[in-house]
């Protein structure tokens, strides 16, 4: 609301020295500015508080849009106004901001549909999380899912919030579409867990790696064996399950995925799909080398053989551990 305000008030000073009028409109930005940071400055305001601190920005908003709009009319109908595409733009999203803020108000209620929470980017919308620090968060939600390669794909992409676990039966096909085949179990987080999504994967004969619905199996001699290698392979699928909860790591900590910086809902997307082409590079380049490393060693030697006047020697190196595992004829998809 105040940034809302604010760039209404800056709109007002581009149009009002374009008029014929002899006096600036009065939009008491010192009093509205006073009032918000009395009421930002508190923690935790109440309930009344708040509401008044936002019934107050609420009318120098409303204010400042009647300016506006009578400022406007200094200018006829199609002819080009002095303010540029991006104030436009902007004064196009305060007004909806206002309706907005106006029905919550009036309604006394928390929320509403798509609804607005930064300017210059209208398109984010708040995400409950429910974390400690952090029960709301802002941004792109993603669905990933990861091969036994370690080659990530961005399935889904939105801006609202939405339950991913509704995307597993087009994540499947999916896979299908790329490779041909479908896979052999889906290592998926609990919250795809859904009856609908279970019965689409016994379907298809695919092994799902979560634990089974209802109450556990008792324990008896006949299948004691059985619940125990049941229980073996659900840790072992958790385990498998960890490079794709490290994938976001990764695009945080190397590649600011978690700092998109820029403004537009496409050059955003281009952005976040870029970075996992970046990871999926290095992935393929690894696995390049990995299979060519023994006729990097025949073309070494043939080299020393010819050209023995270069010396070339391979270095003798301590092997490292690779970091992604190929599954071999098994195929596995993660979510």
């Amino acid at each position: 609301m105040n940034e809302a305000r604010e760039v209404s008030e800056f709109i007002i000073d581009k149009l009002y020295p374009e008029t014929s009028l002899k006096s600036n409109p009065r939009t008491y930005r010192q009093q509205a500015r006073k009032a918000y940071l009395g009421l930002v400055k508190q923690r935790r305001p109440r309930a009344n508080v708040r509401r008044q601190g936002i019934k107050k920005q609420l009318q120098y908003l409303k204010r400042n849009l009647q300016y506006i709009q009578s400022l406007l009319s200094h200018w006829p109908m199609g002819e080009r106004l002095p303010l540029s595409n991006g104030l436009l733009y902007r004064y196009w999203v305060i007004q909806h901001l206002y309706v907005q803020q106006r029905e919550m108000h009036q309604n006394k209620s928390p929320r509403c549909d798509d609804r607005i929470v930064s300017i210059s980017q209208p398109y984010v919308r708040p995400i409950i999380r429910g974390k400690l620090n952090k029960s709301v968060e802002f941004g792109a939600k993603i669905s990933v899912s990861l091969t036994g390669d370690g080659i990530a794909c961005v399935d889904y992409l939105r801006w609202c919030a939405f339950n991913e676990g509704q995307d597993l039966p087009s994540q499947v096909e999916a896979y299908y579409q790329r490779h041909g085949v479908y896979p052999e179990a889906v290592l998926a987080d609990p919250v795809y867990g859904t009856r609908a999504n279970r019965a689409y994967l016994k379907g298809f004969g695919i092994r799902y790696s979560g634990k089974p619905l209802g109450r556990p199996k008792k324990v008896t001699e006949e299948n004691k064996a059985a619940l125990k290698k049941q229980k073996a392979q659900r840790r072992e699928d958790y385990r498998q399950r960890i490079p794709v909860e490290g994938k976001f790591g990764q695009g945080k900590r190397g590649y600011d995925l978690g700092y998109i910086k820029t403004k537009r809902a496409d050059t955003s997307e281009a952005y976040i799909n870029s970075i996992f082409l970046v990871m999926n590079l290095l992935v393929l380049l690894r696995i390049f080398f990995a299979h060519h490393k023994v006729l990097f060693r025949v073309l070494i030697k043939k080299l020393d053989q010819h050209l023995p006047l270069l010396h070339l020697k391979s270095k003798s190196a301590r092997p490292s551990r690779p970091r992604f595992e190929t599954m071999g004829s098994k195929s596995m998809l993660s979510f």
